[in-house]
This record gives C-alpha cells, sequence and structure tokens, in this order.
C-alpha cells in the first residue's frame, strides 16, 4: 500500500516529521482559519543597536595605558585567551576573551596576541593563521584586512612571526611589561638580558580602564537598552509565568535574540526569601504564594557589561510591607543618584544611602529604641543595607577600580570580605567598616577620604540600594548580638521576612557637571504599568 506523504520541517524543534496526507472526504466542515500570529510590540532600535560606531579604540586605549605607565620605552606584552576543553573531555566551556587583551586589540577570538612598543608608539595584534582543514570543521577567523578594519591597531601580522619580531625589537636592557609571570613571552633566543617587568602593568592599566573612552560608552549604552527591553519583555509577560526558571529563559532569550549571546553575570531571578539571597541564581522554585521577585540581569554586547536590577510585585500589585520597603529603596536610589557628578567622594553617596535607609526603617519601627544618629554610628543598618552601593561597569561587570577604592580607601577599614571566604570585588559593608565611615565622615576628617575615589567625567558605576530580610543573617549577627538587638524590633521582622528583598540598580555615567542614567526600563508605578497590560 503506498501512502501518500510530505516532509515537513518544524522550526521550534529542529526537525523532520512525516505528514500523512489524508484525501478530504466530500461531507468534511471547510477548515477552521487558523488564528493571526500574535503581534509583538517593538522595543527596540534595531537599526541603531546594530550601526557601527567606528574602529574599537586599541590605539588610544595603548596611549592612556603608557601615560600611567610613566615610561618612554619599553614593550608592553599581552597574550589573548586560547580555546580550551574541560577536563578529559572533548568538550569546553564558551569563548570569553581576556579583558585586558581586549582592552589593547579589540579581537575577540582565540589564538592572539598584542604587543605595544611604547617609544614608537606602535600596536601589533598578532592572530592566528586558520587551516583550510580547521574551515571545514570550526570555520574561520577574522582575516588580516578584517581586523584592521575593526580596530585602530597599526598593524596586524600572524602569530607565527611573533619570535622572531621580538628577537629583532627587544634590545639588551629592554623591559616587557606584563600582566603575570607566566604570560611572559617566551625569550630563548634575545641578544642580551631582557627585564620582565609583572609589577607595574596591571595597576596603570586598570587606572586606564577606569574612565571610558566614548566608543566604550556606546559600547555600555547598548548593553543597558537590550538589558532593560529584557528586563520589560520579562514584566510583560509575568502573569503567565509559574516559575523563576522561566524568568530567566525569557531574559537570556531576549538578549540572544538581539544579539547579546553572552550574559555579563548568571541571571538572579530569586522570587520569595530567595531575593534575600544577593547572588541567589539557582533560578528553579515556584513562584506562586511569594509576593516580589528581584531580578537581577545584564547583558554583555560587544564584550562590555551592563548590570539592571528591577523587584517587582508577582501579582501586579505590591502588599502593604513590600510597597513600604520598595519605597525606602526608591528613595535611597534616587536621591545618590541625583547627587552624582565629577568630585563626589563615591564613599559619601552609601552614607547618604544608609542615612535614609536608618530614617526610614525608624519611620516603619523596624529599627527602634535609639535614634538615627546613634544607630547609624553603631552600623547596624548593615542587616538590612549589607553591600556596597555600587561599583564599576566595563569590560567586567564588577570592572576595575584603578588605584582606589569606590568606598574602602586606606582608613584602616579593610577589604571586603564575606564571612569564611573571599567575595571578589563585591564589597560587603560590616557594622565597623560602616561605623569607621560615618565617624570619619562626621568628624570630617583630613584621612576620611584618603583612598577613596572621587568620580570623574567619563566613569560609569551602579547604583543599587537594596533592603534585605535574610533571617539567617540577621539572626547569627545582629539578633545575638546585644549591641545591634537592642535597635531592631524582632516582631515587627516576621512581617517582613516574607518580602526577601528590595534591590534597584541602574547604571550610572558621570557627564561634564551632572550624570547620565543608562538604564532605561522603568521603575515605580510605570513598571506596574508594563506587568499589568502585559504584551
Amino acid at each position: 500500500m503506498e501512502v501518500d506523504h510530505d516532509l515537513v520541517a518544524v522550526d521550534e524543534f529542529d526537525a523532520l516529521i512525516i505528514e500523512v496526507k489524508v484525501p478530504p472526504k466530500v461531507s468534511a466542515l471547510p477548515p477552521t482559519p487558523a488564528p493571526a500570529a500574535p503581534r509583538v510590540r517593538p522595543i527596540l532600535n534595531d537599526a541603531w543597536l546594530h550601526d557601527k560606531v567606528g574602529k574599537y579604540p586599541a590605539k588610544t586605549h595603548a596611549q592612556k595605558v603608557a601615560k600611567e605607565l610613566g615610561v618612554q620605552s619599553g614593550l608592553i606584552f599581552l597574550p589573548g585567551q586560547d580555546d580550551k576543553n574541560y577536563e578529559d573531555s572533548d568538550m569546553g566551556p564558551g569563548f570569553r576573551q581576556r579583558r585586558y587583551f581586549y582592552y589593547l586589540s579589540g579581537a575577540n577570538f582565540a589564538g592572539c596576541s598584542v604587543t605595544y612598543d611604547i617609544a614608537r608608539d606602535h600596536v601589533i595584534l598578532w592572530i592566528p593563521y586558520t587551516d583550510p582543514r580547521n574551515v571545514l570543521w570550526f570555520g574561520t577567523t577574522p582575516s588580516i584586512e578584517e581586523t584592521k578594519a575593526a580596530s585602530s591597531v597599526d598593524d596586524v601580522r600572524f602569530v607565527a612571526g611573533l619570535e622572531r619580531f621580538l628577537y629583532t625589537t627587544l634590545a639588551p636592557g629592554s623591559t616587557v611589561f606584563v600582566l603575570h609571570a607566566d604570560q611572559a613571552p617566551q625569550l630563548e633566543n634575545t641578544k642580551g638580558v631582557v627585564h620582565i617587568d609583572t609589577v607595574k602593568l596591571k595597576p596603570s592599566m586598570d587606572a586606564a580602564r577606569v574612565i571610558k573612552t566614548d566608543f566604550e560608552i556606546e559600547m555600555i549604552r547598548r548593553a543597558n537598552v537590550v538589558s532593560s527591553a529584557a528586563h520589560k519583555a520579562v514584566l510583560g509577560r509575568l502573569k503567565r509565568l509559574a516559575n523563576e526558571r522561566e524568568i530567566e529563559a525569557i531574559f537570556r532569550g531576549f538578549g540572544t535574540a538581539q544579539g547579546a549571546k553572552r550574559q555579563a553575570y548568571p541571571v538572579i531571578a530569586g522570587s520569595g526569601t530567595n531575593a534575600a539571597t544577593l547572588h541567589y541564581d539557582a533560578n528553579n522554585h515556584p513562584l506562586a504564594g511569594q509576593q516580589l521577585c528581584v531580578l537581577d540581569g545584564g547583558a554583555e554586547w560587544k564584550c562590555y557589561a551592563s548590570d539592571v536590577t528591577r523587584t517587582f510585585p508577582i501579582s501586579g500589585q505590591w502588599s502593604p510591607e513590600a510597597a513600604a520597603i520598595n519605597a525606602v529603596v526608591e528613595r535611597m536610589q534616587e536621591e545618590c543618584i541625583q547627587r552624582i557628578r565629577p568630585g563626589v567622594v563615591f564613599y559619601t553617596l552609601h552614607l547618604h544611602a544608609c542615612i535614609v535607609a536608618v530614617t526610614e526603617l525608624l519611620r516603619l519601627g523596624i529599627l527602634h529604641n535609639g535614634t538615627a544618629s546613634e544607630i547609624f554610628s553603631r552600623g547596624t543598618v548593615a542587616a538590612f543595607f549589607p553591600h556596597g552601593l555600587g561599583h564599576h561597569v566595563g569590560l567586567e561587570v564588577h570592572d576595575v577600580s584603578g588605584r582606589e577604592s569606590l568606598l574602602l580607601g586606606s582608613a584602616g577599614v579593610g577589604k571586603g570580605r564575606r564571612i569564611g571566604g573571599a567575595m571578589g570585588k563585591r564589597e560587603l559593608m560590616s557594622p565597623e567598616m560602616l561605623g569607621v565611615m560615618y565617624r570619619d565622615a562626621v568628624a570630617q576628617s583630613s584621612t576620611s577620604a584618603k583612598g577613596r575615589q572621587k568620580l570623574e567625567k567619563n566613569m560609569v558605576v551602579t547604583i543599587e540600594p537594596g533592603i534585605y530580610f535574610c533571617r539567617e543573617y540577621i539572626q547569627a549577627y545582629f539578633l545575638d548580638n546585644p549591641l545591634h538587638a537592642k535597635y531592631i524590633n524582632k516582631k515587627l521582622l516576621e512581617k517582613y521576612y516574607p518580602i526577601g528583598g528590595v534591590r534597584i540598580e541602574d547604571c550610572i555615567l558621570v557627564t561634564e557637571d551632572s550624570y547620565d542614567n543608562l538604564t532605561t526600563i522603568a521603575k515605580g508605578d510605570d513598571m506596574l504599568k508594563i506587568i499589568n497590560n502585559p504584551l
């Protein structure tokens, strides 16, 4: 028996199915018209997003680094990232370029190196030759001509010629500046003694990176626009979602569809008490019965990060307690953003956020039995606002801060640490740290700003205050400590623990005399309108 059939492509599953063709009966009803495809509201200017800005300013970046180094000669050498596999596997993680290398090259593919001859003011990008057999399996890498067109380096050469270049370039007594000893080039055949400096380059590059070029600002702006639109996509579908993992899927999928395939950091979609964990990323909890969700997600654009957080009521309406805490955080953020301008010492913004938090938590009765000054001087507000107000954003989401810290200077407060381990670039605000910062500010000590960074034009920083109700943390380090316990209304906390936490975060560009908020997703009532008028 022969069966008439067609092969039908199913896009959703990237597969083929066999569709058997059955002759229609004469008495069959006419087919029901297919429903019209839903209209998707455009929320991005795609032409602007993908418009070319110009060449990557690698030469400008190299000159900035040389200025920070303060030397007249020497060779900067930076290797890029190679492809690598997992242990005992023929598969590996997605490629991620070394950020210091990218800063001087603009090359986002494996197997490269870059050199900058300081005396000659000459940048050479060294790229791999792609064997035609590799093209069959993995495709090609950018050619010399394509790489020259994309970056302002002076020259592009094949990496096979690097060893000979070093031999002919490095005279006896020359200095090669590298980030780490294990990244130094192999120099067995040099004409004399060559000095390898592993100390000066990193702080010089950090100082150069902290002030962004116009190109970098444009990339960070685009990353923020994509992330803001992804947040909007989640809000517009929120009432149809049942689990945190769906929030992450929409957010990541939207970025990928726009061309931002990589996230700057793992998406945080924490509902209920999960919102009280700062770096929660399990994203696998049902939304039913939870009041709020903290969505902290930021896409990368051309290797540049964004960092955007919104907290929203899952039902589309705030509970009285959630509304009260959201209002506190909104005030903390807005008043700090309004104070941004060149010359402002960033830690004073953090102190202002703490003052607002103490004042408002006293008004709500969560803090009690003391004045605002008394409670602040003890640092008790760290029970609810335990992290720094913000950080730099650039080639890393927690970008380098240069030779000074945004918050923790050299006045003896130490570096941010998590109890039980290092926290990296994020700074934990312990009660002791807050106490020192507060007393320095009150005394207007000449050392209070020492080592703490002033804002400058073309810095990009986050402003991300938060109020959290993490039962385990508050119990262990505040309620069990008589110094703090007397100021905290333990009974009232039971009403707020289910909230989890509220955090609001925007990326802010410091301008000539003010600021520019690069994050465009709505807050407050405008955010609720998106939730309650879904896409």
